[in-house]
């Protein structure tokens, strides 16, 4: 049966070419047959920008996703509370979260791959990278597939329904998750050459997109074959039949071929780590700034026409641009004690001593002084500046003759009676919105160009799906695992380097799996791995057990005092307490591991099997 496809409805998806002038030429209701569309390179061009656009994504910066970055113990929502109060008080995590089921979209992808075989394009070059670059796709959506569902159907063909067409004919069972995990290396060995000509572009695959696609992949599939029967047996042994777990795949496999593909794009220094300078400002700008990068590797571009309002949404109360903006996500104290003080010691900040008595330190930022630079270079704390100086404090600590007592109030900005500071322009506040409810703010992917903050004008920031601290990372967990240590302490101790620790500020008897997940935490924050990592390595359940007494389960928040009056006069106490909004602890079951699949996909197929543990 002939196809025909109306392509007027992509000319608003043309977000990865540069241009869209000349489809604008075509004529707009013109019906263009699929030989048509594949003689023309401007039209598979537009092709490509509709499928990328489609890709299954968690945590971006589009307004729709900002979800994906609070549902953790790494942020709290400190937005809204209309219709969003939801990411602080869903306590137990879903089944069904994080769905996706997208055959459609497969299908319209197995449908360019078959007519790249009979395209009548001239330039054999161009068509050979387009195809892989449809590959490349194909295998990121089975991946994307394969992390949240486990084992899904292998549909590389494309199949219509006739009439006379037997039903069952298009039911397919699940493939193993092993046998996803296999397809998406062999394709990716397959045509990562092929789209070499693309490497001088980021938003489009590139050889070594391809390659980080195969360094992340294989990682992922090497925990799970590790750790699902080591912390999750109840799921490893709930199904027989491979459509989880990865029961009886050898992990070392997969581990030296995530190694291979790392250190392929390491070795061969296309792209590096940005790290001629060991601060704050140098980490921000290996994310989130394009001029002079030489760290991304593969990226979303955002124009001015289709530019995020994610700085808008998430930008310090004090530093917005207009009213009713900024302060949904605000970072964790749980995220912030993650990060490392220089010496090596932990980064958990301390506000009481031995006796329970506040800790009184002598400025707003000492307890931030001499950390991992990768803290200021993600987040926004008391003491820190942005586009101007922030004012985080929650009140004073005032002196009444005798003993000190907390005083605040609901007005941001107000001043006390001593004619200074009451509570900041920028909180913290315990109820109010928009404005942090945890004393700190984001920094990483806010951006400082005038105007981005205006919902109407918007940011044209760049979203990073790879880059090399995460292929140094992977590196170094693959080899560790595989008993190379100190090829994986090197790798830990470059990526430490840029954020300020110095060369070989770990030693090998420093180095332990621990060690390494918490650098993914640091180095990748806000960048939609957290999740996935915990639920890889088969320990999302022992952290968010759902108890009000573990730590791990609850959302954290800091909020710092001026001392006014008596002894200890000018300083600052901080208290730790739980972020106001988050009313239930975090609980992760161990059904949870894999998506539940929809009941109409399984009403429809039958051929289909539950993920486990989802009664």
């Amino acid at each position: 049966m002939k196809k025909t496809i109306l392509y007027t409805l992509l000319a608003i998806l043309c977000i990865y070419s540069s241009s869209c002038s000349d489809w604008l030429d075509t004529k707009p209701n013109e019906i263009l047959t699929e030989p048509d569309v594949w003689s023309s390179e401007n039209l598979i061009l537009r092709n490509l920008s509709n499928i990328y656009s489609r890709l299954p994504e968690e945590a971006t910066l589009s307004e729709t996703k900002l979800a994906g970055h609070v549902i953790l113990d790494d942020a709290m929502w400190s937005g809204l509370s209309t219709g969003n109060e939801n990411n602080n008080i869903f306590g137990t995590y879903p089944y069904n979260w994080f769905y996706c089921w997208d055959y459609t979209l497969m299908r319209e992808i197995n449908l360019a791959i078959k007519n790249s075989e009979t395209s009548t394009l001239t330039d054999q070059t161009k068509l050979a990278t387009f195809k892989a670059e449809f590959r490349y796709i194909r295998a990121l959506l089975y991946f994307e597939m394969a992390k949240r569902m486990g084992g899904v159907p292998l549909i590389k063909e494309v199949y219509t329904y006739e009439s006379s067409t037997d039903v069952g004919d298009l039911q397919f069972p699940r493939q193993t998750e092993q046998g996803i995990y296999d397809f998406i290396a062999g394709e990716i060995d397959a045509i990562h050459d092929d789209l070499a000509p693309n490497n001088g572009s980021r938003t489009r695959a590139n050889q070594y997109a391809a390659l980080a696609l195969k360094s992340r992949a294989m990682l992922y599939a090497a925990s799970i074959a590790k750790y699902s029967q080591i912390n999750t047996p109840e799921i490893a042994n709930a199904l027989s039949t491979g459509e989880v777990a990865m029961v009886g795949a050898d992990p070392d496999v997969y581990y030296r071929a995530s190694l291979e593909a790392s250190e392929k794009i390491i070795t061969d220094r296309v792209f590096k780590l940005m790290d001629t300078k060991q601060d704050a400002a140098n980490f921000y700008d290996a994310v989130c700034v394009e001029d002079n990068n030489t760290e991304v590797i593969f990226a979303r571009k955002h124009s001015s026409t289709y530019a995020t309002t994610f700085t808008y949404l998430n930008i310090a109360r004090s530093q917005r641009e207009t009213p009713n903006s900024g302060s949904s996500i605000t970072p964790s104290l749980n995220l912030v004690d993650s990060y490392d003080f220089l010496d090596g010691t932990s980064g958990r900040i301390e506000t009481t001593d031995s006796g329970g008595n506040y800790i009184f330190y002598n400025s707003i930022d000492e307890p931030f002084q001499n950390r991992d630079a990768r803290l200021d270079g993600t987040i926004l704390r008391p003491g820190s500046t942005f586009n101007s100086a922030l004012e985080i404090q929650a009140g004073v600590y005032a002196w009444n003759g005798s003993s000190y007592a907390i005083v605040s109030s609901d007005t941001l900005g107000s001043v006390y009676s001593d004619g200074k500071l009451l509570v900041g322009a920028d909180g913290p506040h315990q109820r109010l919105n928009d404005v942090s409810n945890t004393g700190f703010y984001l920094r990483k992917y806010i951006d400082k160009t005038p105007g981005s903050s205006i919902n109407t004008t918007g940011s044209t920031m760049w979203w990073v799906y790879n880059r090399m601290g995460e292929i140094y990372l992977n590196a170094a967990e693959a080899a560790f695992e595989l008993g190379q240590t100190a090829k994986a302490l090197q790798y830990i101790n470059d990526i430490r380097y840029r954020a300020g620790f110095g060369a070989n500020s770990l030693t090998l008897s420093q180095l332990t799996l621990e060690k390494i997940q918490n650098e993914r935490r640091c180095e990748l924050a806000f960048e939609d791995h957290r999740f996935w990592d915990l639920k890889r390595w088969r320990i999302a359940h022992r952290l968010w057990t759902g108890s009000v007494s573990d730590e791990t389960a609850n959302v954290n928040a800091l909020y710092p005092y001026r001392v006014v009056g008596g002894p200890q006069d000018g300083k600052f106490i901080f208290v730790r307490q739980r972020a106001p909004r988050v009313t239930q602890p975090r609980y992760f079951r161990l059904g949870s591991y894999y998506t539940a699949l929809d009941a109409t996909v399984l009403n429809n197929n039958p051929k289909l099997v539950r993920n486990p543990l989802q009664n």
